[in-house]
């Protein structure tokens, strides 16, 4: 069998038994606060290794895994009927001690005397570079920019002409202006 389909397989397993750990298992050995954190098919489907972790204080692992051990028949039961596969893999329950081992490498680290070198920051140096910045703002001034723009705004109030302001006398039979004429 291909090693895509065992993973993709371990991964319905992992959500079915997540959701089957959660709803629908009543046992009070079997904590609500737990999670299927691995899966691991047999390359002939025939075993299923489920890795789980309690994060509930109250609950053991180990009477998790009891509670889930009883209910074995009743959740291989619910794969076959959603995997719908020829041969349903029979589940086995181990502690996944992982997320334990993870706090207690950061207990270790945490417990550590360890000073961390930071670099010195001249105050100096940071003022420079601010007053060369003010010099470089006065060599770019936009405001030329902002006079063109309003030099804009009145040429086009002068495109709006109205025929009152000129007199019959300023154009000749053409309808040119007698200046424009002599240039």
């Amino acid at each position: 069998m291909s090693i895509a389909r065992s993973k993709k397989i371990a991964e319905e397993i992992k959500k079915i038994v997540s959701h089957i750990m959660m709803f629908e298992i009543k046992d009070p050995r079997v904590s609500k606060l737990s999670s299927v954190t691995h899966v691991e098919v047999t390359n002939d489907l025939r075993w299923v290794t489920i890795y789980i972790s309690v994060f509930d204080p109250k609950h053991n692992v180990d009477v998790h895994i009891e509670g889930l051990n009883s209910a074995k028949g009743f959740i291989r039961k619910e794969i076959g009927k959603k995997l719908k596969l020829h041969y349903t893999p029979e589940p086995i329950f181990k502690p996944d001690h992982s997320i334990e081992h993870g706090m207690h490498i950061n207990e270790i680290i945490s417990s550590l005397d360890i000073k961390h070198d930071e670099p010195e920051i001249d105050d100096e140096d940071d003022d420079d570079d601010f007053d060369d910045m003010d010099d470089f703002d006065d060599e770019d001034d936009d405001s030329d920019d902002f006079d063109e723009d309003e030099d804009e705004d009145e040429a086009s109030e002068d495109d709006d002409i109205d025929e009152d302001d000129f007199d019959e006398d300023d154009f000749d039979e053409d309808g040119l202006d007698e200046e424009e004429e002599e240039v």
